[in-house]
């Protein structure tokens, strides 16, 4: 029980960690220089923690991103690369304006930094072999539900079924 402790939440108990990759537009070798490369780094923990999710690790290379990240579980992972995509776009521009119009020369409002293509791929504590087991021995899991409480979160109507 102790491994589930760490992950719950007021209503729900599980992990939600992804692993997620996006890369410069055109390919550009943006993050070749030192100083970008380091301010995107800053810039992805900021979003992470302004919008509540945990980077494990990550990787800033010349033209493409890896985060894997650990996310609340009412976030969906598009959402967590569209805010982290957007705010480092949006950050890196104010910081470094002079230097990212050498890639980019765009208006204000017509310019990004990111292609919209993006990798998402889960990451799980447990194998896929498994989770398959678990799913075909559903049944079993539930009968021993039903023995103790059937309603151990004390949601729901009582029913005469269980009294």
């Amino acid at each position: 029980m102790s491994i589930y402790q760490d992950h719950a939440y007021k209503h729900s108990i599980g992990w939600s960690t992804w692993h997620f990759q996006w890369v410069t537009k055109y390919r550009y070798q943006v993050f070749s220089n030192t100083k970008l490369q380091k301010l995107c780094e800053i810039f992805l923990h900021e979003a992470a923690t302004r919008y509540r999710f945990e980077i494990e690790e990550m990787e800033v290379a010349s033209n493409h991103v890896h985060v894997i990240a650990k996310l609340r579980l009412s976030m969906s992972p598009a959402r967590a690369v569209q805010l982290m995509k957007g705010y480092t776009a949006r950050m890196l521009f104010r910081a470094e304006e002079t230097r990212l119009k050498a890639f980019y020369w765009r208006d204000v409002g017509e310019r990004s930094l990111w292609s919209d293509g993006k990798f998402i791929a889960s990451v799980g504590h447990i194998t896929l072999e498994k989770a398959k087991a678990y799913v075909q021995n559903h049944e079993t899991h539930g009968a021993k539900a039903l023995i103790g409480n059937p309603r151990p979160l004390g949601q729901g109507r009582r029913s005469n079924v269980y009294l």
